[in-house]
């Protein structure tokens, strides 16, 4: 009923005409004092003509709306699929809609090119950003003062922003990255700890790692990101005390005994840029990491949850899928 509705308002004024028609036919009608009956067939034949051009009418407005509403739903512009027009106004509208068409794709093709370009120079400056840190690593190798000690510990810091970069620059292909299998957690773990040894050892830091599931769906280099970010946001706001990796039923657990995260904090912890009061306390906070944390959580159907207290740590929580969903993946 309502698409019928709309069809008649847009043919108001074709209906206008025919009243007006029958209107003039019952008029003269009247004044030349014809039989009723001429009349009555005089309206019929005018009603008859306008049913058969309505419907004949009808007919093209419903198929090109049908082929409109198929356009639509699938959510692109393919200006060599619309109908044929109606009329000249309507031909007029396809042919600024294919102007468009064309404009859009062209600045599309002109936004994915400059995106590549900018991926492509990005990964470039990570991968050669890495031989001057091999470099000043070899120069602090011999060295054991605190100062040398200090250096290695930024000098880390620097590699992992660089890793951090690469990762931010992959994960807008990550679903074509990705190798899902079965995991050992120990494993992963143990790696993850190691790589971030160092900030545990100038720290003061304490690392406890529980015996842990040996059996996960999920790709293990980027768990062990995910992990590592986990581990360098504790490490980061863990002044005392340490971490501890450890199982609670079928959740791995990642907590802290740090600074901990205000309630008002939590619900948006896990957006781009968002860093915080924690952030705004420590300007080399960037809100990314846990961003990163989320995007790459989602794409292994891994959910986060994170439970903290100020001045009394956190807990990151990562259920992973069960079986079927790791066929569906």
């Amino acid at each position: 009923m309502r698409r019928l509705w709309d069809y008649l308002s847009a043919r108001r004024a074709l209906i206008a005409l025919y009243g007006c028609s029958i209107a003039i036919v019952l008029a003269l009608g009247l004044l030349a004092e014809q039989d009723a009956v001429y009349v009555r067939y005089e309206t019929v034949l005018i009603t008859f003509c306008f049913a058969i051009v309505l419907a004949s009418d009808g007919a093209r407005y419903r198929r090109k709306r049908r082929l409109l509403r198929q356009i639509r739903l699938r959510a692109a512009l393919l200006p060599q699929a619309l109908p044929e027009p109606l009329d000249a106004l309507s031909a007029d509208y396809d042919a600024l809609v294919r102007m468009l068409a064309r404009e859009s794709e062209d600045q599309g093709r002109r936004d994915r090119l400059a995106l590549n370009e900018q991926r492509e120079y990005y990964t470039l400056w990570v991968h050669q950003i890495k031989t001057p840190i091999s470099a000043m690593r070899l120069l602090l190798a011999g060295r054991d003062d605190e100062n040398a000690r200090l250096m290695r510990q930024e000098l880390f810091k620097v590699e992992q922003y660089a890793d951090l970069a690469l990762r931010f620059i992959k994960l807008s292909d990550l679903a074509n990255d990705l190798v899902i299998e079965r995991c050992d957690l120990n494993e992963i773990a143990r790696a993850a700890v190691k790589k971030y040894s160092l900030l545990f050892v100038y720290g003061r830091l304490s690392v406890a790692v529980e015996p842990l599931a040996t059996d996960v769906p999920s790709d293990s280099l980027w768990l062990g990101f995910i992990l590592g970010q986990l581990l360098s946001n504790a490490v980061k706001y863990t002044h005392s005390g340490g971490v501890r990796i450890h199982m609670d039923g079928k959740d791995l657990v990642v907590s802290d005994t740090g600074i901990g995260i205000r309630k008002e904090d939590l619900p948006r912890i896990f957006e781009k840029g968002y860093t915080g009061y924690n952030g705004r306390m420590d300007n080399r906070a960037s809100g990314i990491g846990l961003y990163l944390v989320k995007r790459t959580a989602d794409a292994l159907s891994i959910r986060v949850t994170v439970e903290s207290e100020l001045n009394q740590g956190t807990s990151v929580r990562l259920r992973f899928p069960e079986r079927d969903e790791l066929r569906e993946m």
